[in-house]
């Protein structure tokens, strides 16, 4: 694929970006895009590797090396049909996924590797501005209906992908706009709004419908949906918050990152004013936890005009390359400094917070916390010691909890009668169907927290366990390959 030594003639392309001072004064997206003559050249450092392992560090299974040959081709509309073959949305996935496919990639062992998700963004950004992307109505509809509840990515690959097979979708959301955490979790300066909107006008066309403001056990019930549809699937994604149960947790100025977010979120689009308790402006804000919400709180911030902005990790800072622990292909730990930590942010790393510090309103002022370091025991899980003597007090008095999820929450199945797995999530087989044989189940409410990609993939696959469960046979694709090299 690609060139015959053009990996040896290119280096790996790097997306170009607005300077930090300049583009924390919007909520823009501020990337900059690579002329298309740099893109081919990225194509065509794409190997002959004869064993593709960028294929199996992508849930979906893209045809990488495919749509690479076809863009040093000039083959654009090509490389499109290649990557909508396995992927329904590349401009969410082209913009927020951490590329595994990037880290599985046999030209990354002794260089650099191809810039895949680069050149994926730029595929489908030319699919739309050229209008080759339209909608694709079935030509037939079975008479069946599915419900789909929750729009976030795994939500709107399954319905796409049943609507394909001709059945009636029906997509129902709690929120006042479709997308998931896709409109309310993810800030607009990684991904504007416009780009989750231009995809539904498509699926609307294609006869997708879209209820929103429809909240299981509240404004429909379960038993509805079950007697109206043929079948149900569950998309509700993991959106219990993991809260930090220390002294001090209920102070004012202690904020959950994901009700910080979507607010901020709401407040760009107009659709609400700020309130103050979420704003920080003129504050020392300390962001707890390290993963991709911590990050987007630090760029949310920042933006907002923060004092400063701290950040803590309870783990050891990574190594920057790989270790022995994570050999190639496998998906690498290893440091990470995002867009948002270039834009002025201080990191610690092996720090616990043990208490927050309130003055005698109740208000947040402070943090203490005590460095640690992890003992590693063969056998058994890693064990935390706290460091005696290295107490310490940090001022604070905006503190965005970023620890993640976990699970989904429980009302919806619990109105379903579902059962749930040992980790709290939906209990569903390897075939997505729950122990209501009508009643199917897909993404993070299912596997747990977890990744954009994989939601997609979720999606796809448990449309197709679905249309077989109504049809008896099913033409919708799975995926190429299990994508188990990844441990993200």
């Amino acid at each position: 694929m690609g060139k015959i030594k053009g990996f040896m003639e290119f280096d790996r392309l790097n997306e170009s970006v607005v300077n930090p001072k300049e583009r924390v004064k919007n909520y823009n997206e501020f990337t900059v895009a690579p002329k298309e003559k740099e893109l081919q050249e990225q194509g065509a450092r794409c190997m002959d590797c004869g064993v593709p392992f960028c294929h199996s560090g992508c849930p979906l299974g893209n045809l990488i090396p495919d749509f690479n040959d076809a863009v040093y081709q000039n083959e654009w509309q090509r490389a499109l049909t290649i990557l909508h073959s396995t992927n329904n949305f590349p401009e969410f996935t082209g913009r927020l996924c951490p590329a595994p496919c990037e880290e599985a990639c046999v030209l990354g062992i002794v260089s650099p590797p191809v810039s895949i998700e680069l050149i994926e963004k730029y595929i489908v950004e030319r699919g739309f501005s050229e209008g080759w992307i339209k909608p694709q109505p079935p030509e037939s509809r079975s008479g069946k209906t599915v419900a789909v509840i929750g729009s976030g990515p795994a939500g709107l690959a399954a319905a796409q992908q049943l609507n394909r097979a001709g059945h009636l979708i029906t997509v129902f959301e709690r929120d006042n706009k479709a997308g998931g955490l896709l409109r309310y979790g993810i800030p607009d300066f990684k991904m504007e709004k416009n780009i989750i909107d231009r995809r539904l006008h498509v699926l609307e066309a294609e006869g997708i419908i879209f209820k929103c403001n429809v909240e299981i056990g509240k404004t429909l019930t379960a038993e509805t949906l079950e007697n109206e549809f043929d079948a149900v699937v569950l998309s509700t994604g993991a959106t219990i918050k993991r809260g930090l149960p220390i002294p001090g947790s209920d102070l004012n100025g202690v904020e959950q990152a994901m009700e910080f977010l979507p607010h901020n979120n709401k407040a760009v689009d107009g659709q609400i004013e700020r309130k103050a308790k979420y704003i920080a402006k003129d504050r020392d804000v300390i962001v707890i936890g390290g993963g991709d919400t911590g990050s987007d709180c630090i760029g949310t911030s920042n933006r907002q005009g923060a004092k400063s902005v701290t950040n803590f990790e309870l783990m050891p800072k990574p190594a920057e390359g790989r270790t022995e622990e994570h050999p190639w292909p496998y998906w690498p730990f290893k440091l990470k400094t995002s867009s948002s930590h270039k834009e002025g942010i201080h990191r610690e790393w092996s720090i616990l917070t043990k208490e927050f510090v309130g003055d005698k309103s109740g208000k947040l002022v402070g943090l203490k916390t005590v460095e640690v370091k992890w003992k590693k025991i063969p056998g058994e899980r890693p064990q935390l010691i706290e460091k005696v003597g290295s107490e310490k007090e940090w001022p604070c008095d905006l503190a965005l909890l970023a620890l993640g999820f976990t699970g989904p929450e429980k009302t919806v199945p619990q109105q379903f009668g579902l059962e749930l797995d040992e980790r709290g999530n939906i209990k569903g087989e390897n075939d997505y169907q729950t122990q209501k044989p009508s009643i199917f189940t897909a993404g993070d409410c299912r596997r747990g927290q977890s990744l954009i990609v994989w939601a997609i993939s979720e999606g796809r696959e448990a449309a197709h366990q679905v249309d077989t469960f109504l049809m008896g046979k099913s033409t919708l694709p799975q995926k190429n390959m299990a994508g188990d090299l990844m441990a993200v």
